[in-house]
């Protein structure tokens, strides 16, 4: 149980990485293309590398192929789907107007805001959740709030966008206790890709020249960022402790700072470091602090 554990949390270390990385590729593919339009391309890439697996593992035990879909399977596909389509466009499009150090540890928010938005649905929410989210928000308005209380319209976007990922996990959470994580997986990258290639269909110029320019940021976002990072992440949460994960995911905003500075060049002033070191403090304190037993 012990060595299944340390591989899980070595797996999501490295799923933090890969993800953190994702943030330079996501702001360097606007280079040449458009928000919606990158996404819609990496999810598509996704989709393709992820369905040879899906059609593979998803056999019967007779070879006779995979099981039928099903509605429950169908609506919390799209459902996910539509969570993070909204969630991924919001990141992508204020990635425009912030750096990727921001929107890393702004996006990892969602730490937070899941058992927030429990509430909502029952859960109990403890002291440390409430401590962190506090921690948090200081952290965030030195990070964030410029001269004259001035905050970044991506920022803004980064924030909305932790917003709805936090709903994505909870649904996540509902949706893969009931129904084949990869399949979800599956149908969450396709709905995603259609909403994204709809949108730039309706509002980006298209330009095979462009596409080709930006190859390589939609290549490490659709097969290490999408296919390879979601697909670790689900294979890792077998095994692993719940708070170990939600710690050790959180690490993408760190190694997003790190890949900002190597790759971009991106530079903080000393309170905008002061305010990372808050808001990540705040996400493992509302993981880290001792919940009270429940007594029957």
């Amino acid at each position: 149980m012990r060595r299944h554990a340390l591989r899980a949390d070595l797996l999501m270390l490295f799923t933090a990485m890969i993800w953190g990385a994702s943030f330079v590729a996501q702001r360097m593919g606007m280079d040449a293309i458009g928000p919606f339009l990158y996404t819609g391309l990496r999810f598509t890439l996704a989709s393709l590398v992820v369905l040879p697996l899906v059609l593979f593992l998803g056999r019967r035990k007779d070879g006779k192929g995979p099981e039928p879909m099903n509605r429950g399977l169908l609506f919390g596909g799209v459902a996910m789907g539509l969570a993070l389509a909204l969630g991924i466009n919001l990141q992508q499009v204020g990635l425009l107007f912030t750096s990727v150090t921001n929107s890393g540890f702004i996006t990892g928010l969602y730490v937070i805001m899941v058992p927030l938005f429990g509430l909502f649905i029952g859960h109990k929410t403890g002291m440390g959740t409430w401590l962190g989210a506090g921690l948090a928000v200081l952290g965030m308005f030195l990070l964030s709030v410029g001269d004259g209380f001035h905050v970044a319209s991506g920022d803004w976007l980064q924030l909305a966008g932790a917003c709805v990922w936090g709903v994505h996990v909870l649904l996540v959470g509902f949706f893969a206790g009931r129904h084949d994580p990869l399949r979800l997986a599956l149908l969450q990258f396709v709905t995603c890709a259609v909403i994204s290639l709809a949108l730039a269909i309706a509002t980006e110029q298209i330009e095979l020249a462009a596409i080709l320019a930006a190859g390589p940021a939609i290549l490490y976002g659709g097969v290490f960022g999408v296919a390879v990072g979601f697909t670790l992440q689900v294979i890792a949460q077998k095994d692993a402790i719940a708070s170990h994960a939600a710690i050790i995911l959180s690490l993408e905003a760190v190694f997003a700072a790190i890949a900002g500075a190597l790759f971009l060049g991106e530079t903080l002033a000393l309170k905008g470091y002061f305010g990372c070191a808050l808001m990540f403090v705040g996400m493992l304190v509302a993981q880290l602090w001792p919940k009270k037993a429940v007594l029957n």
